[in-house]
């Protein structure tokens, strides 16, 4: 289904076609337009399918069919997002489909400065994209109202419901327009999410384009097994061996990000990192670098694992498997976006294995295994045999050992009657 068949206003079917897009995604061609109309909706799909183009465009839509005088201090339509990087993302693509329109759009979100926040909703908003907690603190400052919210959408709802953001979250629904259009957009669906959607959302419609936690059909799995030491020097050596032009990697914890850049840097590997010791201003321009193809290597935490946009990214890669299975989804989702083509790969040590298998059982498929010369290692089941073997030989051994001892026992016994 083409755009151009929505009829949309001439100035935001220009900027549609500037942006590059002509066919719609199936997110897009079932929320559009009842969204257009007026709908509630409660929209699930999986990362990469175009969710913003689906909140956004009917949103802008319906601006542009009941103009009104921009305001300061008091947007239409209200955008929440849990992370300033996807704030600020969501801030240039909304801005890209606004570009020929009448309308103000601003991102606010922490590590910004207050006060220069407070400037720019002064001077006036229509759209505004917001992390909770930044906009909580204007709320309280009494430097937006949102009063006038007659559009809200809560992008990746379930990311901050995980991040723990119900509380603030339900402190600013309590003080927008009753009225307002809610849209519900998450990446998977869960009983809490579900929970949100009944009490935020009037007879919504249900768009679901995805089964819950599913990956993008462009995207091959692939594990390494490889010892937990050894996982840099094999990131290394793939890299060399498979000339990866451009890799995105995650880690568990800050510590391992870290490591590993020292061991890229070491190797002459142009790297930077990407958690949430690392200031706001270094982290964009870590991204900016990346995306421009003047870094090779972009090292994550869990900060990245949602809503980054590189166009073309074909390889990421778990150094370590994350905790929860539902976020292997969300980190690998940044490959494979838009039909093109990625691979996801997971080094995985003995004490993984187990992680691996719930993220096969989550996703439903089998994660093929590749053993790479020179970093072999005994499979976990192969270790759990030998240590359910070691009692039952220590076992014999002892029961010898008592035997032995009590025919000596018996022996003196004997020679003392």
């Amino acid at each position: 289904m083409l755009f151009s068949s929505l009829d949309l206003a001439p100035d935001l079917q220009k900027a549609v076609e500037a942006c590059g897009y002509r066919q719609m995604t199936p997110i897009q061609q079932q929320a559009i337009i009842p969204a257009r109309r007026g709908k509630d909706l409660l929209a699930n799909a999986q990362t990469g399918t175009g969710k913003t183009a689906a909140f956004t465009l009917p949103i802008l839509q319906q601006m542009h069919d009941k103009p009104k005088v921009t305001q300061p201090n008091s947007p239409r339509a209200l955008i929440l997002t849990p992370t300033r990087e996807l704030a600020e993302q969501l801030g240039e693509t909304v801005k890209a489909y606004a570009q020929f329109l009448p309308f103000k759009v601003l991102a606010i979100y922490g590590g910004g400065k207050l006060s220069a926040q407070e400037k720019k909703l002064s001077a006036g908003v229509d759209i505004l994209i917001a992390t909770p907690g930044r906009l909580l603190e204007h709320l309280v400052a009494c430097t937006v109202s949102l009063a006038q919210v007659e559009f809200l959408v809560m992008d990746e709802a379930d990311r901050m419901l995980d991040m723990g953001f119900i509380t603030d979250v339900t402190t600013l629904l309590q003080n927008t327009n009753k009225q307002r259009q809610t849209l519900l957009f998450s990446a998977t669906s869960s009983q809490a999410v579900r929970n949100l959607a009944n009490k935020l959302l009037k007879s919504p419609q249900i768009v679901s384009v995805a089964k819950q936690n599913a990956t993008a059909d462009t995207v091959e799995h692939v594990a390494y097994p490889v010892e937990e030491r050894r996982k840099a020097e094999l990131l290394i050596t793939l890299i060399e061996e498979k000339n990866w032009y451009q890799v995105l990697v995650f880690t568990s914890t800050k510590a391992q990000a870290d490591q590993l850049m020292l061991a890229l840097k070491a190797e002459k590997i142009t790297a930077a990192l990407c958690h949430s010791d690392i200031s706001h201003g270094a982290r964009r321009r870590a991204l900016a670098d990346f995306k421009e193809g003047k870094i090779q290597v972009l090292i994550a935490t869990e900060v990245a694992a949602r809503g980054l946009d590189i166009d073309g990214l074909e390889h990421v890669v778990n150094v370590n498997l994350p905790y929860l299975a539902e976020d292997y989804v969300h980190r690998i989702g940044r490959t494979g976006r838009a039909g093109k083509k990625g691979q996801a790969i997971s080094f995985v040590s003995r004490e993984e294995e187990r992680a691996l298998n719930n993220i096969e059982r989550l996703i439903g498929a089998k994660v093929k295994r590749i053993s790479m010369p020179g970093f072999e290692v005994t499979g976990r089941d192969q270790l759990m045999d030998k240590v359910a073997k070691a009692p039952a030989k220590q076992r014999s051994n002892k029961t010898s050992q008592t035997k032995i001892i009590r025919t000596k026992i018996t022996a003196v016994k004997d020679k003392k009657r």
